[in-house]
């Protein structure tokens, strides 16, 4: 099957860049090319295309209200190209919001034959925008207001009591919730996190799968909205109850034991070793990583996403008495890694993403 492609770039090379990636592959079919964001909405309602590539930053109509239209009078899978940096980094999570399925990263600035470097990708994720049931990317304004709303005061927070049964005997007693999550990844933190109450004691560590640049962003939009404090997290840092870390684009991450004074403390440690499961940063190997602190006091959650991720660490938790909360397939933008943890039989609860939150309280006590 044929999926035809808009694509819509303010730059001419550009265009014609993208739509050679593009047709290079005879699943592909590019029929068509649009300047700016006026220019792309005309021709969303004249050609009806199957996907269409959206540039954030364009005249007369840029590719976020452009994209705000076609989501709301021809619904269409939008995966949108953007640059690095802070303007462009916080309109792409914003778009996110307005129903965009992924985004790809140029490589530099508005035109650039460097491109052809993540051709694969791109080609790979307008075919994966392709099959995304588009009623699970509605609008999410109310959903984001009523959260920034619902924020209130840190209630006194309280110990948590422990998960599982031991297995074996891990170095903290403390427990600790890790997330993992990918395409899709930015909309269903958004509703979960915001959601976890202020008095969660324990640390949350987070694995989306996002470029250098982009992280830093989702970590203030996602700290604006919640209870809880949520940053992108640093090389060498302790630890904290209470703090949500998300791990930096291009970093791995894992958690690390230090003694720090005389006393023996959970560290957060970032390298660059080479990307597993074709990413970096990699929820397995945060997930492995937590497994000798932990053990069975884990508790994680493999949110949306396309590939296998984080079921090669949830099986390790699994062995040590730790616990593995799945996102189902009707909410999951992409039923990749979810599904991967499921079928190995991995999930102690498959839950749909509105009540994912509640279920991670209800399984931490």
């Amino acid at each position: 099957m044929t999926i035809n492609v808009l694509v819509v770039d303010d730059s001419a090379l550009m265009r014609k860049v993208i739509s050679d990636i593009l047709s290079e592959d005879e699943e592909l079919k590019v029929i068509a090319t649009a300047r700016n964001g006026l220019d792309a909405v005309q021709k969303v309602e004249r050609f009806r295309p199957d996907v269409v590539t959206l540039d954030v930053e364009m005249p007369e109509l840029d590719g976020l209200h452009a994209l705000g239209y076609i989501m709301s009078e021809c619904p269409t899978p939008v995966v949108m190209l953007t640059a690095v940096d802070e303007k462009s980094a916080e309109r792409t999570l914003s778009a996110f919001e307005y129903g965009a399925v992924d985004f790809i990263q140029k490589p530099s600035g508005n035109i650039s034959l460097n491109i052809s470097d993540i051709a694969k990708n791109i080609r790979q994720k307008v075919k994966m925008a392709a099959k995304v049931d588009l009623k699970k990317l509605e609008f999410m304004e109310e959903q984001v207001t009523k959260s920034r709303e619902d924020i209130g005061k840190k209630r006194e927070k309280k110990p948590l009591t422990n998960l599982g049964s031991v297995k074996r005997k891990p170095l903290s007693r403390q427990k600790i919730l890790a997330i993992a999550s990918s395409t899709g990844g930015p909309r269903a933190l958004e509703q979960v996190i915001p959601k976890l109450p202020g008095n969660l004691n324990i640390p949350v560590v987070i694995v989306q799968h996002m470029p250098a640049g982009f992280t830093a962003s989702l970590a203030q939009r996602l700290d604006t909205q919640s209870k809880l404090k949520v940053c992108e997290a640093k090389d060498g840092e302790t630890v904290r109850n209470g703090v949500v870390y998300l791990a930096p684009g291009n970093f791995h991450m894992e958690i690390v034991r230090k003694n720090i004074n005389g006393r023996d403390r959970e560290v957060i440690s970032l390298n660059q070793k080479p990307r597993e499961q074709g990413v970096r940063p990699c929820a397995n190997i945060l997930f492995k990583s937590l497994v000798p602190i932990y053990g069975q006091n884990i508790l994680s959650v493999i949110l949306t996403g396309m590939g296998a991720d984080g079921a090669d660490g949830a099986e390790e938790i699994k062995k040590t008495g730790g616990k593995v909360i799945t996102e189902d397939e009707k909410s999951c933008v992409v039923y990749g890694m979810p599904k991967v943890a499921v079928q190995r039989g991995l999930s102690d609860s498959v839950v749909a993403l509105e009540k994912i939150s509640d279920e991670i309280v209800m399984m931490l006590k």
